[in-house]
Order: structure tokens, then C-alpha cells, then sequence
């Protein structure tokens, strides 16, 4: 159940990531990341280095998310605000 809602939270947060163009712009995304919480930020931090080069963007969000949800990394009861938070920076890479 916990993945599942998880799942579907961040499947929410990326889709605003489908229509918008890459800036391309690390130091602009690491500054937005800067001023996340700690959830977000970890969110960022885990997904970041392989997000521009993946392929399945919201995919590849999805399941670093859900392994930081069931690794006890990211309460579940956050995860989905942290994840729209983490994705507004995200965006800018």
C-alpha cells in the first residue's frame, strides 16, 4: 500500500515535467535544491545525477522514490510533497 501511494504521488509530480523544456542548467537546479527541506532534498539529491540522461524521466523519479520511501529514507506521508518539491528543481536540469 505504501509503495502504491507513493507510486502514484510522484506519478502526479512528474507529469508537470512531461510539457516542460530542459534548461539544462545544473547550478541553477542545485541553488532551487538549496532551499528544499530535507526530504526534498534528499529526493533531489538521489534522483539528479542520472535524471537528465534517463530516458523515462518520470519513471526513473518513481522508483528512486519508492526505494527512498521503503528504505526509510523519506516518510511515505511526505513523500508526495516532497517529490513535487524535488521536481520543480529537477525541471531546471
Amino acid at each position: 500500500m505504501k509503495t502504491t501511494i507513493a507510486a502514484t504521488a510522484l506519478a502526479l509530480a512528474t507529469l508537470a515535467m512531461a510539457g516542460a523544456p530542459a534548461l539544462a542548467d545544473k547550478a541553477a537546479a542545485d541553488q532551487c535544491a538549496a532551499g528544499l527541506d530535507a526530504q526534498a532534498q534528499t529526493i533531489y539529491q538521489a534522483t539528479a545525477p542520472g535524471f537528465a540522461a534517463a530516458s523515462d524521466k518520470r519513471g526513473f523519479v518513481t522508483d528512486k522514490v519508492r526505494g527512498l520511501v521503503m528504505g526509510g529514507s523519506v516518510p511515505q506521508g511526505t513523500a508526495r510533497e516532497a517529490a513535487q518539491a524535488a521536481v520543480v528543481c529537477l525541471e531546471k536540469l
